[in-house]
């Protein structure tokens, strides 16, 4: 691509059909008439005869090259994996949107060799961030005006290797149990299945009526023994003290034949969170802090069961990075009330 400067003095034979403008050209009221990366063809060439330009900017797309506007597309297209969809674009940049709630999962090997190609660009929400239908997870776009054939799919082929650059993986709709030990006292329990139920509702799934039961490793088998057969595909296990080993919540678990997977979560609030697993269901102790409305290591946990994921203690323990679960933090929160910090119901 060739660049070159035209002033009004050569008068307009320079200009051709095909040429780029690599600026806005504006007319005495100094609205844009012509957009940068704008291509000229004979229309355009008439309407910039009257407009008090001194100089223009001009591109020469080579025979090779493609144009922002099909190369920034093609990228796009290459980009966008499962449950996601390319947008129109906008301010350069070709929008790659959430087809449904679920879980972003960015391909960062495959995105860094994309933006290792010169001209190339593809920029990302967070992997494993909770996303909602129609919320763009990342643009693509393009830097120069035109980027050559071979270059361009470079980049495509890197993306499509991958499987895309981002996707999105959809929650599925599951069956939901708690255990809530009744020292939490009538009006925290009603309170209880009030917020764990609007979260469960959010993802799609549904709750079960809790089992309110008393502190007793019996009670507390038997409650989680009644979820396991109505069905439930994960159980929260509420009330208990995690710091306590004699807590009756770990002497129950162990008579229902369920193991213990990770005890305590690097991540703050919530680190006395822990994970146990009775067959393929999993099992999760909710903090205290998290019983009712603040956003916990549970909130960060529970969306990723919900896509089929397999979590245990690797997982637990990779939580550590970004574990500072500070109000800067809420992004990585589902957005569980549009007119509320994300991650709270309250």
């Amino acid at each position: 691509m060739r660049a070159f400067r035209h002033t009004r003095e050569e008068g307009s034979e320079a200009l051709a059909p095909g040429q780029v403008v690599a600026h806005d050209v504006r007319d005495a009221a100094g609205r844009v008439v012509l957009a940068k990366g704008g291509v000229l063809d004979a229309a355009v060439i008439e309407q910039l005869q009257p407009l008090a330009w001194r100089e223009l900017h001009l591109l020469v797309p080579g025979p090779g090259d493609v144009l922002e506007g099909v190369a920034g597309s093609r990228l796009a297209t290459a980009a966008a994996g499962a449950g996601v969809a390319v947008r129109a674009p906008g301010a350069g940049a070709w929008p790659l949107e959430s087809m449904h709630r679920g879980l972003l999962e960015v391909r960062r090997a495959a995105l860094e060799e994309v933006n290792l190609v010169e001209g190339l660009c593809i920029y990302t929400l967070y992997d494993g961030q909770v996303v909602d239908r129609g919320e763009v997870v990342a643009r693509a776009k393009i830097v120069p005006f035109a980027i050559d054939e071979a270059t361009l799919v470079r980049g495509e082929t890197s993306a499509r290797a991958a499987g895309g650059v981002v996707a999105v993986r959809a929650f599925r709709p599951v069956t939901i149990g708690a255990v809530v030990q009744e020292s939490l006292g009538a009006r925290a329990m009603a309170r209880f299945e009030q917020a764990l139920g609007e979260k469960v509702e959010w993802f799609g799934s549904r709750l079960l009526s809790p089992a309110f039961v008393p502190p007793e490793p019996g009670a507390v088998a038997a409650g989680l023994a009644r979820m396991l057969a109505e069905g439930a595909e994960i159980v929260a296990l509420a009330g208990s003290r995690p710091m306590d080993p004699l807590d009756p919540a770990f002497e129950a678990l162990a008579r229902i034949g369920a193991t213990m997977e990770r005890h305590g979560a690097p991540a703050h609030p919530g680190s006395l969170f822990w994970l146990a697993r009775a067959g393929d269901v999993p099992i999760v102790g909710m903090p205290a802090c998290g019983l009712f409305s603040q956003a916990t290591v549970f909130d960060l946990v529970l969306p990723r069961l919900l896509t089929g994921e397999r979590v245990g203690a690797r997982e637990v323990a990779a939580l550590g990075h970004g574990g500072f679960l500070t109000r800067d933090m809420a992004f990585r929160f589902p957005p569980y009330r549009a007119a509320r910090e994300r991650g709270a119901v309250e």
